[in-house]
């Protein structure tokens, strides 16, 4: 049975936060792919995988 409304989206998830100043978002310097930063954030942007290879690269090993 069908009441006339249109409810193929479904319920919206209004508790999630928002994006960090929403997007467009910077492109990561190695991969290309979208970061957490936007596109005004100054330095050296890299994605959260790339940051995490990064540290694990730089880390101290002792």
């Amino acid at each position: 049975m069908s009441d006339g409304s249109d409810d193929t989206h479904g319920p919206t998830d209004a508790s999630a936060p928002p994006g960090p100043e929403g997007p467009p978002y910077a492109e990561c310097v190695l991969c290309r792919e979208p970061t957490e930063y936007p596109r005004s954030h100054r330095g050296t942007t890299l994605c959260p995988r790339c940051e995490w290879q990064e540290a694990q690269r730089t880390a101290c090993p002792g």
